[in-house]
């Protein structure tokens, strides 16, 4: 099938093939003699593990892992739960992160009048060079 056939079985736009292409997630079996793409099933099952994998937010050089230890049927279990368990670590953090800064916004936020007045401590703290201390004492105010 081509790229397009490819990209519609798969979930993937033509784009993403590419790109997964040019970072060596995949590798098509082969070109026509007019050099198309060529996928094949083994593609397309490919392509739809790395659209879940990206969904779950994994970033590209966890998936080739994964993908490498989902062919190798010899693999341990282990290697592929480490994989997700570093992978929660990482989005608990993003978590934390994403959680004061909706703090930090939602205070200042209720300390901006939003009338016709230029006061605003939301582009003041947005101006302040050194908000990073403050941010943390408004997340817990």
């Amino acid at each position: 099938m081509n790229i397009g056939e490819a990209a519609r079985a798969s979930g993937v736009t033509a784009k993403m093939i590419r790109y997964y292409e040019s970072v060596g997630l995949l590798t098509p079996k082969g070109r026509t003699a007019s050099g198309y793409r060529v996928y094949g099933m083994e593609e397309v099952h490919s392509l739809r593990f790395v659209r879940q994998a990206r969904r779950l937010g994994f970033l590209v050089e966890d998936i080739r892992r994964l993908l490498a230890l989902w062919h190798d049927r010899s693999r341990a279990s282990a290697e592929v739960k480490a994989i997700a368990l570093q992978h929660v670590e990482e989005l608990d953090q993003r978590i934390a992160e994403l959680t004061q800064m909706r703090n930090t916004l939602s205070h200042l936020a209720s300390h901006c009048h939003g009338d016709g007045r230029p006061d605003c401590p939301i582009i003041e703290r947005l101006a302040d060079p050194e908000p990073v201390e403050k941010d943390r004492h408004a997340a817990h105010a």
